[in-house]
């Protein structure tokens, strides 16, 4: 330090500059906060009850597209099942009364 600097100065800058990391420290956490807020408000909104994290949203949401392709894969096959009796049954009763 320089013999031209006073003690007071030099303290002075040093609690300025602890000041200015301090504010820029508690700016930071404030905008984390107001994220973080702004998460739950969107969870709450949908329904979602407790704490859920977005991958855990997001695995739930390919399963469940997932299973509802396989329920339609299985409706249709069921359909066809029906269909293919409901022709067979046709063709029994055509028989029958021949």
């Amino acid at each position: 330090m320089s013999d031209s600097v006073r003690p007071e100065t030099a303290a002075f800058a040093e609690l300025e500059q602890l000041v200015k990391h301090l504010g820029d420290e508690l700016a930071s956490f404030r905008r984390r906060a107001l994220v973080a807020e702004a998460r739950l408000k969107t969870l709450d909104s949908t329904g979602v009850k407790g704490v859920v994290s977005p991958e855990r949203v997001h695995f739930l949401e390919r399963e469940n597209a997932g299973l509802t392709t396989r329920l339609e894969a299985a409706r249709a096959r069921t359909q066809q099942m029906i269909d293919r009796v409901r022709f067979l049954r046709q063709q029994h009763d055509g028989a029958v009364t021949r």
